[in-house]
């Protein structure tokens, strides 16, 4: 039988919430308590910075993010400088890596592009990976980025993810937040949307309900939704 987890959608989430609750639910794992979660939702306008920190990508001024409503976070997960804004749909996995077979992390992180480029496969767009950088990719303009850390348990064996994927749905993303920065760092390539390669209109809550069933297949897990009300106050 495929493993439990709960999946929730929330509308908008101001980062540093949904920080804490990830830290929250990844102790949790740690201790044996609680349930393996995939938490879909959107933030307001933020720039988050990982672990390869070069301040020199983020391209405002502090006067600028304040004109522009822009939170800066300095976070624990890989990776440099991305944005995240309305328009985009954001997921992070909170599940426990800890049997043989699933303790291969380059795997995991595949396996999370797998899924966004599954799901754009059936709305007629021809995705996949780029050699030598993560997310996913339409030729050269990313559509997803992939963000994750490893929590090493310190009660069992394994690993506790966290952080996740940061998908770009609507049309014009790329031209709000993602001007103020180096995405990702890199320089030469582009970021796009899913309006954009499609040139139809997607809801957010939508795209989040019909990409779980790929999430579920490609991690073997019986996907059990419950309400944003629960999500919030279940911690």
């Amino acid at each position: 039988m495929n493993k439990p987890m709960d999946v929730a959608y929330i509308p908008m989430l101001d980062y540093e919430e949904a920080w804490n609750r990830q830290k929250a639910i990844v102790q949790q794992l740690d201790e044996g308590v609680g349930v393996e979660q995939l938490l879909l939702l959107q933030h307001p306008p933020t720039y988050t910075i990982g672990s390869q920190n070069h301040p020199e990508h983020l391209l405002l001024s502090e006067e600028q993010l304040r004109e522009q409503g822009i939170s800066v976070f300095q976070i624990d997960r890989g990776g440099d400088i991305t944005y995240h804004g309305p328009g985009q749909l954001v997921g992070y996995p909170l599940l426990v890596l800890g049997r043989d077979e699933d303790l291969d992390l380059h795997a995991y992180l595949r396996r999370l592009e797998q899924v966004i480029i599954d799901y754009l496969a059936d709305q007629g767009v021809d995705a996949g990976r780029k050699e030598g950088y993560t997310g996913v990719w339409i030729g050269d303009m990313k559509i997803a980025a992939i963000g994750v850390k490893f929590n090493r348990c310190k009660t069992r064996r394994g690993f506790v993810t966290s952080h996740g994927f940061a998908f770009n749905v609507t049309s014009g993303i790329q031209h709000e937040g993602f001007q103020g920065i180096v995405p990702c760092g890199i320089e030469q390539y582009g970021v796009t949307s899913l309006e954009d390669m499609t040139g139809q209109t997607y809801e957010i809550q939508r795209v989040a309900q019909d990409i779980v069933p790929y999430f579920s297949r490609l991690f073997s897990y019986e996907m059990n939704w419950i309400s944003e009300k629960e999500a919030l106050h279940r911690l």
